[in-house]
């Protein structure tokens, strides 16, 4: 089995940093939006281990850690976000961002 070459990692991580962007910028239903920032996180870590992967002894463990921390803070923040989302669409009844630029009652 052939190692594989750092920059088809990237290229990987860019692809899914896009689709998430994509999702972000395209997306009016918070949900969705909510999974485009976990898929650009994602990406991010994926990055990182990419990188980890061209350096032996400590730095290459520390390039593996360092993502496991990364997913633990997203993990929070999508519990945050999450909980956000169900409480100001309990009084608008829509999950449409539009809906929800000007935050007036």
């Amino acid at each position: 089995m052939a190692p594989i070459d750092p920059a088809h990692v990237q290229f990987l991580a860019l692809a899914v940093f896009g689709i998430g962007l994509a999702t972000v910028l395209s997306r009016r239903n918070l949900f969705a939006v909510l999974m485009g920032v976990e898929l650009m996180l994602n990406a991010a870590n994926l990055s990182i281990i990419g990188f980890s992967r061209q350096f032996a002894g400590q730095a290459s463990l520390d390039g593996h850690l360092i993502p496991l921390f990364t997913i633990a803070v997203a993990a929070a923040g999508a519990c945050v976000g999450l909980a956000m989302v169900i409480c100001i669409t309990r009084n608008k009844d829509t999950v449409d961002g539009d809906q929800f630029a000007e935050m007036k009652e």
